[in-house]
Protein backbone atom coordinates (compact mmCIF):
# COMPACT_ATOMS: atom_id res chain seq x y z
CA UNK A 1 0.00 0.00 0.00
CA UNK A 2 1.56 3.25 -1.13
CA UNK A 3 1.14 6.65 1.39
CA UNK A 4 0.56 9.71 -0.86
CA UNK A 5 1.28 12.79 0.51
CA UNK A 6 -1.64 15.65 -0.87
CA UNK A 7 -1.33 19.40 -0.15
CA UNK A 8 -2.43 23.21 -1.35
CA UNK A 9 -2.52 26.34 -0.12
CA UNK A 10 -5.39 27.65 1.77
CA UNK A 11 -8.39 28.30 -0.69
CA UNK A 12 -6.90 25.69 -2.97
CA UNK A 13 -9.63 23.11 -2.93
CA UNK A 14 -7.79 20.08 -0.86
CA UNK A 15 -10.94 19.06 0.10
CA UNK A 16 -13.00 19.15 -2.78
CA UNK A 17 -10.68 17.39 -4.51
CA UNK A 18 -10.15 14.98 -1.69
CA UNK A 19 -13.88 13.65 -1.96
CA UNK A 20 -13.51 13.25 -5.57
CA UNK A 21 -10.70 10.91 -4.56
CA UNK A 22 -13.18 9.27 -1.78
CA UNK A 23 -15.86 8.71 -4.65
CA UNK A 24 -12.98 7.06 -6.23
CA UNK A 25 -12.88 4.63 -3.32
CA UNK A 26 -10.02 6.26 -1.69
CA UNK A 27 -9.49 6.36 2.20
CA UNK A 28 -8.67 9.75 2.99
CA UNK A 29 -6.66 11.13 6.41
CA UNK A 30 -7.01 14.57 7.16
CA UNK A 31 -4.09 15.77 9.11
CA UNK A 32 -5.47 19.12 10.04
CA UNK A 33 -8.88 17.18 11.26
CA UNK A 34 -6.87 15.07 13.27
CA UNK A 35 -4.59 17.42 15.24
CA UNK A 36 -8.15 19.70 16.27
CA UNK A 37 -9.41 16.50 17.69
CA UNK A 38 -6.03 15.20 19.82
CA UNK A 39 -5.82 18.84 20.92
CA UNK A 40 -9.19 18.55 22.29
CA UNK A 41 -9.03 15.12 23.60
CA UNK A 42 -5.55 13.84 23.93
CA UNK A 43 -4.98 14.76 27.63
CA UNK A 44 -0.84 14.48 27.33
CA UNK A 45 -0.95 17.00 24.13
CA UNK A 46 -3.32 19.26 26.43
CA UNK A 47 -1.62 19.71 29.02
CA UNK A 48 1.66 20.45 27.06
CA UNK A 49 0.30 23.32 25.55
CA UNK A 50 -1.35 24.53 28.72
CA UNK A 51 1.97 24.33 29.92
CA UNK A 52 3.49 26.21 26.53
CA UNK A 53 0.45 29.17 26.98
CA UNK A 54 -1.59 28.68 30.33
CA UNK A 55 -5.25 27.31 30.84
CA UNK A 56 -7.13 30.21 29.53
CA UNK A 57 -6.16 28.89 25.56
CA UNK A 58 -8.71 26.06 26.67
CA UNK A 59 -12.93 26.79 26.55
CA UNK A 60 -14.88 25.88 29.91
CA UNK A 61 -15.83 23.08 27.94
CA UNK A 62 -12.33 21.91 27.25
CA UNK A 63 -11.97 22.62 23.67
CA UNK A 64 -9.29 24.70 22.54
CA UNK A 65 -9.64 28.04 21.88
CA UNK A 66 -7.97 27.99 17.96
CA UNK A 67 -8.77 31.86 17.83
CA UNK A 68 -6.71 32.42 21.09
CA UNK A 69 -3.60 30.17 20.48
CA UNK A 70 -3.48 31.36 16.76
CA UNK A 71 -2.61 34.84 18.14
CA UNK A 72 -0.44 33.48 20.01
CA UNK A 73 1.60 31.65 17.40
CA UNK A 74 0.78 33.73 14.36
CA UNK A 75 3.96 36.11 14.34
CA UNK A 76 6.05 33.88 17.03
CA UNK A 77 8.02 31.76 15.09
CA UNK A 78 9.67 29.46 18.56
CA UNK A 79 6.17 29.39 19.90
CA UNK A 80 4.76 27.95 16.30
CA UNK A 81 7.91 25.75 16.95
CA UNK A 82 6.67 24.32 19.51
CA UNK A 83 3.13 23.38 18.96
CA UNK A 84 4.12 21.74 15.80
CA UNK A 85 6.76 19.91 17.81
CA UNK A 86 3.81 18.77 19.99
CA UNK A 87 1.32 18.22 17.00
CA UNK A 88 3.04 16.80 14.06
CA UNK A 89 4.72 13.84 15.49
CA UNK A 90 0.97 12.87 17.53
CA UNK A 91 -0.97 13.16 14.15
CA UNK A 92 1.82 11.14 12.11
CA UNK A 93 1.37 8.11 14.86
CA UNK A 94 -2.37 8.32 14.07
CA UNK A 95 -1.71 8.21 10.73
CA UNK A 96 0.52 5.15 10.89
CA UNK A 97 -1.91 3.69 13.18
CA UNK A 98 -4.88 4.35 10.64
CA UNK A 99 -2.92 3.11 7.48
CA UNK A 100 -2.54 -0.21 9.19
CA UNK A 101 -6.87 -0.65 8.55
CA UNK A 102 -6.40 -0.02 4.94
CA UNK A 103 -3.39 -2.11 4.27
CA UNK A 104 -4.90 -3.80 1.48
CA UNK A 105 -5.61 -0.60 -0.51
CA UNK A 106 -3.50 0.19 -3.46
CA UNK A 107 -2.91 3.83 -1.64
CA UNK A 108 -4.31 6.15 0.66
CA UNK A 109 -3.98 9.60 0.75
CA UNK A 110 -2.60 12.06 3.55
CA UNK A 111 -3.64 15.65 3.73
CA UNK A 112 -2.85 18.59 5.08
CA UNK A 113 -1.81 22.31 4.57
CA UNK A 114 1.21 22.27 5.20
CA UNK A 115 2.88 18.84 3.83
CA UNK A 116 6.01 20.16 2.89
CA UNK A 117 6.39 22.78 5.41
CA UNK A 118 5.73 20.66 8.35
CA UNK A 119 9.14 18.13 6.61
CA UNK A 120 6.76 15.16 6.42
CA UNK A 121 6.76 15.22 2.39
CA UNK A 122 9.78 12.73 2.63
CA UNK A 123 7.78 10.04 4.17
CA UNK A 124 5.48 9.71 1.65
CA UNK A 125 5.54 7.57 -1.46
CA UNK A 126 4.28 10.48 -3.64
CA UNK A 127 3.02 13.42 -2.98
CA UNK A 128 0.33 15.51 -5.27
CA UNK A 129 -0.23 19.90 -4.99
CA UNK A 130 -3.11 21.14 -5.62
CA UNK A 131 -2.67 24.12 -7.52
CA UNK A 132 -5.08 27.57 -8.00
CA UNK A 133 -4.64 31.08 -8.94
CA UNK A 134 -4.43 33.31 -6.22
CA UNK A 135 -7.17 35.66 -7.01
CA UNK A 136 -9.21 31.90 -6.82
CA UNK A 137 -8.24 31.43 -3.55
CA UNK A 138 -8.82 34.48 -2.01
CA UNK A 139 -12.34 34.46 -3.21
CA UNK A 140 -13.26 30.80 -1.59
CA UNK A 141 -12.11 32.08 1.77
CA UNK A 142 -13.49 34.83 2.26
CA UNK A 143 -16.80 33.11 1.45
CA UNK A 144 -15.72 29.84 3.54
CA UNK A 145 -13.84 31.72 6.76
CA UNK A 146 -15.21 35.59 6.04
CA UNK A 147 -11.70 36.84 6.16
CA UNK A 148 -10.44 39.74 5.28
CA UNK A 149 -8.38 39.82 2.09
CA UNK A 150 -5.30 40.78 4.11
CA UNK A 151 -5.46 38.37 6.66
CA UNK A 152 -5.52 35.46 3.79
CA UNK A 153 -2.58 37.00 1.96
CA UNK A 154 -0.85 36.95 5.18
CA UNK A 155 -1.52 33.36 5.64
CA UNK A 156 -0.59 33.01 1.54
CA UNK A 157 3.09 34.57 2.39
CA UNK A 158 3.24 32.18 5.87
CA UNK A 159 3.14 29.05 3.06
CA UNK A 160 5.80 28.11 0.68
CA UNK A 161 5.17 29.56 -2.28
CA UNK A 162 3.85 27.01 -5.34
CA UNK A 163 6.61 27.74 -7.48
CA UNK A 164 8.56 25.92 -4.61
CA UNK A 165 6.38 23.56 -4.12
CA UNK A 166 6.05 22.23 -7.64
CA UNK A 167 9.74 21.16 -7.72
CA UNK A 168 8.85 19.25 -4.45
CA UNK A 169 5.65 17.85 -5.86
CA UNK A 170 5.49 14.46 -7.92
CA UNK A 171 2.62 14.94 -9.26
CA UNK A 172 0.02 18.93 -9.77
CA UNK A 173 -3.84 18.98 -9.87
CA UNK A 174 -4.62 22.60 -11.47
CA UNK A 175 -7.70 24.00 -9.99
CA UNK A 176 -8.90 26.87 -11.70
CA UNK A 177 -11.80 27.65 -14.08
CA UNK A 178 -10.12 26.37 -17.16
CA UNK A 179 -9.39 23.14 -16.13
CA UNK A 180 -12.24 20.42 -14.96
CA UNK A 181 -10.95 19.08 -11.76
CA UNK A 182 -12.78 15.24 -11.77
CA UNK A 183 -11.00 13.72 -15.23
CA UNK A 184 -7.63 14.98 -13.68
CA UNK A 185 -8.16 13.11 -10.43
CA UNK A 186 -9.88 10.25 -12.32
CA UNK A 187 -6.58 10.36 -14.58
CA UNK A 188 -3.99 10.73 -11.69
CA UNK A 189 -6.20 7.89 -9.60
CA UNK A 190 -5.58 5.36 -12.59
CA UNK A 191 -2.14 6.21 -12.34
CA UNK A 192 -1.56 5.63 -9.09
CA UNK A 193 -2.98 2.07 -9.35
CA UNK A 194 -1.65 1.02 -12.15
CA UNK A 195 0.00 -2.30 -11.01
CA UNK A 196 -0.83 -1.37 -7.14
CA UNK A 197 2.50 0.11 -7.31
CA UNK A 198 4.22 3.24 -8.15
CA UNK A 199 7.42 2.74 -9.90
Amino acid sequence: MNKIGITGGIGSGKTTVCEIFKLLGVAVFHADDEAKNLQNNDPQIKNLLIELFGGHIYSTDGTLDRKKLAGLIFNNTKALAKVNAIIHPAVRQSFLKWAENHREAPYVLYEAAILFESGYASDFDKNILILADEKDQIERVIKRDHLSEAQIRQRIKNQIPDIQKIKLADYTIVNNNEKLLFPQVIELDKLIRKDGKIR
